[in-house]
């Protein structure tokens, strides 16, 4: 899969959004569930997902929390950081999700719809202690469970396109197109000029065709 930023970054997107979260939650007193809202209805998760320098690079985690807030509420917030010498569950969930969100390629937006904070803070004390594969080995699980359909399926129907009307467009089999979309067919073992095909008439990447 090609990454929206390159695995240097990653360790500076983990603990971004780690020092955010745990700010907004624990010195601002957002309710997570707020605070998540917030964050993916602004501007600013596209802008990590984007791997934007300016986000990435040229914000402390204090500072995003702050924006955040302030671009969906208003609020101008000045509160000063609470000391805290351990990583809370918060600074966890910010840290574990935006490695989950650079290693998927998902949105923010569609995975704290399949994970919500309640679930992401009941995670945290029997993972945060583990290696990070197994947190991305649980959410992955969770993801595909809440969005059950297929890349394939979703960006067709998206389209506004019947399979049939997609494989005399693609010239990739109807059957092929239906096993695929129902997993009897693993798409990512397909030939590059299959997955080349059903993009080109999806109007789509084909990376945006393979399941993760």
């Amino acid at each position: 899969m090609i990454r929206a930023y390159r695995e240097t970054y990653l360790n500076k997107a983990q603990s971004l959004l780690g020092e955010a979260f745990d700010y907004a939650v624990n010195s601002c007193h957002v309710p997570g569930e707020d605070f998540i809202s917030y964050f993916v209805c602004g501007p600013f998760s596209k802008r990590m997902e984007n791997g934007e320098a300016a986000v990435l690079s040229g914000m402390s985690g204090i500072e995003l929390a702050r924006a955040i807030i302030t671009t969906s509420t208003g609020r101008e917030i000045d509160i000063t950081p609470e000391e805290n010498f351990a990583r809370s569950p918060d600074y966890w969930i910010g840290w574990a999700v935006a490695f989950y969100q650079w290693w998927s390629g998902r949105s923010f937006g569609s995975i704290f719809k399949a994970l919500g904070y309640r679930d992401l803070h009941r995670m945290y004390y029997t993972l945060h202690e583990a290696d990070i594969s197994k947190f991305i080995e649980i959410a992955d699980a969770k993801v595909k469970e809440y969005y059950p359909e297929t890349n394939l399926k979703y960006i067709r129907s998206a389209f506004g396109c019947s399979q049939a009307e997609l494989s005399e467009m693609s010239g990739v089999g109807l059957r092929s197109i239906q096993m695929y979309e129902q997993r009897n067919k693993d798409i990512n073992k397909a030939s590059a000029g299959t997955v080349r095909s059903l993009a080109k008439a999806l109007g789509c990447k084909m990376e945006d065709l393979l399941e993760n």
